[in-house]
């Protein structure tokens, strides 16, 4: 029995995780690691740390390259870029975004550049599970939330991605908008029926657009750019 246990966690492939956030890349790498026991699992933290992999420096080139988890906002660069070079360079691994962005930009730029899969960070793990597990077994890659947009997208006239200045997206401003209203991340998340994690993760992207390190500063610069009207 003990043979067969070791045999059965033997990695048969690989797969690659694409996260900056510490704690979100360890949430997927253990996701991962209890859907698919098979697969051995690299992690990185940057786009070019993603592209030494790739390169091979670090690969296992004896293990298939089966899959690919990547999130989008990345500190050196876009995860699309990285998409793109999975798509030219190994055609044979499905490519999944995991991501906050839930905007019809960032879904078809992502689809375009070859992502085989598309699921919002905003799940449990018994959910992530189950799409991973039905993405391996080639049924619709997508979380629930997002086929259903791509459904509204293709049966009426998709509505202009309005962005400011900042190229804040939508749902960005609205989480800067609840925030500069003196909200707690917790408040914020109940309020737009997300997860408090969800909302840390769209904070982190709003220091980013407006290059600020604290929540007065980035109200002070909402209110500036005209993007939430000034309480006084």
């Amino acid at each position: 029995m003990a043979d067969d246990a070791q045999i059965a966690q033997t990695p048969t492939r690989q797969c690659l995780v694409v996260e900056d956030q510490a704690s979100v890349r360890n949430w997927l790498v253990q996701a991962l690691r209890d859907t698919f026991p098979d697969m051995a699992i690299a992690e990185a933290s940057t786009l070019g740390e993603a592209r030494r992999w790739l390169d091979g420096q670090e690969r296992n080139a004896t293990l298939p390259f089966a899959m690919a988890l990547i999130d989008l906002g990345l500190p050196d660069g876009s995860g699309i870029d990285l998409l793109r070079q999975i798509a030219a360079r190994h055609p044979a691994t499905t490519a999944i975004v995991a991501t906050i962005y839930d905007d019809d930009a960032h879904l078809f730029d992502a689809i375009a550049a070859g992502a085989g899969g598309y699921l919002l960070k905003d799940r449990d793990a018994a959910t992530l599970s189950s799409l991973l597990q039905r993405i391996d077994a080639g049924e619709p890659p997508l979380s629930p939330s997002i086929a259903w947009r791509m459904m509204q997208h293709f049966q009426q006239r998709p509505a202009i991605d309005r962005r400011d200045d900042a190229g804040l997206t939508a749902r960005e401003t609205e989480v800067l908008t609840l925030i500069s209203a003196g909200m707690t991340t917790a408040e914020a998340a109940r309020k737009l029926g997300l997860t408090p994690h969800t909302v840390t993760s769209y904070i982190k992207i709003l220091y980013q657009k407006l290059n600020v390190q604290s929540r007065a500063e980035a109200t002070l610069v909402a209110v500036g750019r005209g993007l939430v009207k000034s309480s006084r």
